[in-house]
């Protein structure tokens, strides 16, 4: 195959592949069709720090925990600040009053990835669809998958394990 006919067939699998997003809540469904009965969605982050990008992952995430049951949301952040971020909306503690209240300890790099106006959007509405749901179990969380703080986080596993297997 000559580099013209490849490139003419790698453009037309893009457009045969291509689903437009428009705004609308049903410009998802092609994707969320694709998950089937898939246990985990992985939403990759190619443009770091695009408003477009923060603003489709937290739609498609919304439509992932409300319409396909998914109970976690698991984020490339450090894990004790993220876990003060998932008390928060499952609200499980009183003196986190809001959601930039929630994302105080985000103080490392990169702090703009979680502390955004869509990052607050969102832990704001997880919030109070949590506040929906009778059982804890019901409830969504949130929690970081980086050990970049690794003292931090030893820090944060041994003070809960004290309080609750000493």
């Amino acid at each position: 195959m000559s580099k013209i006919a490849a490139h003419s067939h790698l453009i037309q699998e893009i457009r045969n592949n291509t689903i437009a997003l428009t705004g609308q809540p049903a410009d998802y469904t092609p994707l969320l069709d694709m998950i089937g009965d898939a246990r985990y969605v992985l939403i990759g982050e190619a443009t770091h720090g695009t408003d477009e990008f923060y603003r489709i992952r937290a739609d498609l995430t919304k439509q992932l925990i409300r319409y396909y049951g998914f109970s976690a949301v698991a984020v490339e952040a450090d894990w004790p600040d993220a876990y003060r971020v998932n008390r928060y909306v499952r609200g499980s503690v009183r003196n986190i009053h809001n959601a930039n209240s929630a994302l105080n300890e985000f103080l490392r790099f990169p702090t703009w990835m979680w502390r955004n106006e869509v990052v607050v959007e969102f832990l704001d509405w997880l919030r109070e669809y949590n506040e929906k749901k009778l059982s804890y179990q019901e409830k969504a969380g949130f929690y970081g998958l980086d050990l970049y703080s690794l003292h931090a986080s030893i820090r944060a596993a041994l003070d809960y394990l004290d309080k609750v297997d000493p």
